[in-house]
């Protein structure tokens, strides 16, 4: 009998968009032979599958399932392609923990701590070898005195972004003191983050993006890096999504050391923060010391044929088929694992 997989896409944010392109790249991937797949869009208004006679079939929140032609649908496992909130920020994590059904990502703690970057910066502190910029987290209650909280502790140029925010929405880098105010502003009214903004100064280097997961075996495994070469200012929405304005470089042109450091790094990262599914690690390499400094933790990282985790899985030897089998098949051993221990 095959799995029934909930493919879970859309959001409450504008990075919906962006869930429901990298959800169709998932599904056209998946295993047919193993797995029956429902894609369910989580929208604000309204939780749904589109039958394939195209009618919209309203979820039943109380249990998560679907009734198609008269028959009941539940799931055995949901896959979540969500980005932004719910489906990252640990809503719909909470709540499929409430209903018990297994799902891939980060666990509720996690996929909530990770999605403030001041927070997941606060616990990663201390992990050898591995930087972090300086910064300043401002509040809601901050925002009158904002910009001089920054003047007095950081130094040009600076990032101002959401504390809480994605896919750099509301993102600026702030060459002169002149340009705060806006920049500072433009953060906090940033839609669905959380009225927190994180300043942090500039760190020159290379970036770079890596992914791990845990595979059947309980190993974990760091993908090959991908550089991140852009002909804009840094890299915004615009070049994370415009044809043309990046260009992305994997596997990466690392040293050995290099690489060896990275990848301790992340897992360590991954370890620290108690990790589950598929994670993107970013980070700077800086230009003056080539110390590695934590840029942020992706926990729904974006799945289109052109996103890291796919070149990075393509990079490595594996299809993108055999590795998303291995991401439903060990949330689906750690739900097992967890009914014999209860």
């Amino acid at each position: 009998m095959k799995t029934k997989v909930a493919l879970i896409t859309g959001g409450y944010t504008e990075e919906a968009e962006v869930s429901f392109k990298s959800s169709a790249f998932v599904h056209s991937k998946l295993d047919a032979e193993r797995y029956e797949v429902y894609p369910i869009s989580i929208m604000r208004d309204q939780w749904f599958y589109v039958s394939e006679s195209g009618m919209k079939v309203d979820v039943n929140r109380h249990n998560f399932s679907i009734t198609v032609e008269e028959h009941i649908i539940t799931f055995d496992v949901a896959f979540i392609v969500l980005h932004g909130s719910p489906g990252e920020d640990g809503r719909l994590q909470g709540y499929f923990d409430m209903i018990g059904l297994p799902y891939t990502s980060c666990d509720a703690l996690t996929s909530a701590l990770t999605m403030n970057k001041g927070y997941t910066k606060a616990v990663l502190s201390g992990i050898p070898a591995m930087h972090l910029a300086d910064s300043v987290l401002l509040f809601a209650g901050d925002r009158q005195t904002a910009a001089q909280q920054v003047k007095e502790k950081l130094s040009l140029p600076f990032f101002v972004k959401p504390n809480a925010g994605g896919s750099s929405i509301g993102m600026t880098k702030v060459k002169t003191l002149e340009e705060l105010d806006a920049a500072i502003a433009k953060a906090y009214d940033a839609a669905h983050t959380g009225q927190q903004v994180l300043v942090e100064e500039f760190i020159e280097g290379r970036e770079f993006s890596r992914g791990i997961f845990r595979n059947e075996q309980g190993d974990l495994v760091v993908l090959p890096a991908t550089e991140v070469i852009t002909t804009r200012e840094f890299f915004d929405y615009e070049a994370k999504y415009i044809p043309g304005l990046t260009e992305e470089i994997t596997p990466a042109d690392l040293t050995e050391e290099q690489n060896v450091l990275s990848a301790q790094i992340i897992r360590e990262v991954y370890r620290k923060l108690n990790c589950r599914g598929m994670v993107r690690v970013d980070f700077f390499l800086q230009t003056q010391t080539e110390n590695f400094y934590f840029i942020e933790i992706n926990t729904t990282p974006g799945q289109t044929a052109q996103s890291f985790i796919p070149q990075q899985v393509r990079a490595f030897g594996m299809t993108e088929t055999s590795f998303y089998s291995q991401i439903i098949e060990v949330a689906l051993q750690a739900a097992k694992a967890n009914c014999l221990e209860k």
